[in-house]
């Protein structure tokens, strides 16, 4: 009896999750979508409550070694036609492009600017890539716990780049179907700054793709709310819809 319960217990141990393991699932459930066209609206709330709205369109290509992004501004007035372009890649910062209608010119965001606020919100430009396991140091096995009576993995993750805004990531995800459920961002005096919940998937043609995203500032009690619809997904676009020219059209 003895045995079979140290047998148990080694097989255990060998099937358990590292955390790059569960990176990786947590990317993979995501990946498969190719491309996707949709709509996204902003919402930004500041500490008294005020809120602001925008409408966005948003274009993503997704590759092997590197994603695109293209976001426009619809409205309102005092944003429409800025533009935002991103190329994510795996093994180096991603290049990352602002086109701001006023001034007729393009901006390009360096890499030691990238912990700055985008567009006035609570997400960083470093916020705004697809996730990739490979731009961060992963130690040991996640822990467990449960979460709006869901059991999930708890997962801290190190970014690589010295240019980040974060010292930790702690990530929260779904031990049924590896899907992220709350991110928590630790600025660089190792203090709790963010707080990124996911607002629930739906399923297009087969593929996860993210309804909305609440993320709340802990230090300065403003919030901005991501909502998506109208997404399509395998639209056939290429990345020659995603050159820079298209920014000053």
């Amino acid at each position: 009896m003895k045995f079979f319960i140290g047998l148990l217990l080694s097989i255990s141990t060998l099937l358990a999750l590292t955390n790059t393991e569960l990176a990786q699932k947590s990317k993979s459930v995501m990946d498969g979508f190719e491309d996707s066209i949709s709509t996204m609206q902003m919402r930004l709330i500041n500490a008294a409550g005020q809120e602001k709205v925008r409408t966005m369109e948003m274009k993503v290509l997704e590759g092997e070694n590197e994603d695109k992004s293209l976001m426009e501004f619809l409205s309102p007035a005092d944003v429409k036609g800025t533009k935002f372009l991103s190329y994510e890649h795996i093994d180096k910062d991603d290049d990352q492009w602002l086109y701001l209608p006023a001034l007729k010119r393009v901006k390009r965001i360096a890499s030691k600017n990238k912990s700055g606020a985008f567009m006035g919100s609570e997400f960083s430009y470093e916020d705004l890539g697809q996730f990739n396991p490979k731009k961060y140091r992963y130690k040991g096995e996640p822990k467990e716990a449960t979460l709006k009576g869901k059991k999930v993995y708890i997962s801290p993750a190190i970014p690589i780049s010295k240019y980040s805004g974060y010292t930790k990531l702690v990530s929260y995800i779904d031990k049924d179907t590896f899907l992220v459920q709350k991110i928590e961002y630790f600025d660089r005096k190792h203090e709790l700054l963010k707080v990124e919940v996911f607002d629930g998937y739906r399923k297009i043609n087969g593929v996860y793709r993210i309804k909305g995203i609440t993320m709340r500032n802990v230090q300065n009690d403003k919030t901005t709310i991501l909502k998506w619809s109208d997404e399509r997904i395998k639209n056939g676009l290429t990345a020659k819809d995603f050159k820079k020219r298209y920014l000053m059209r």
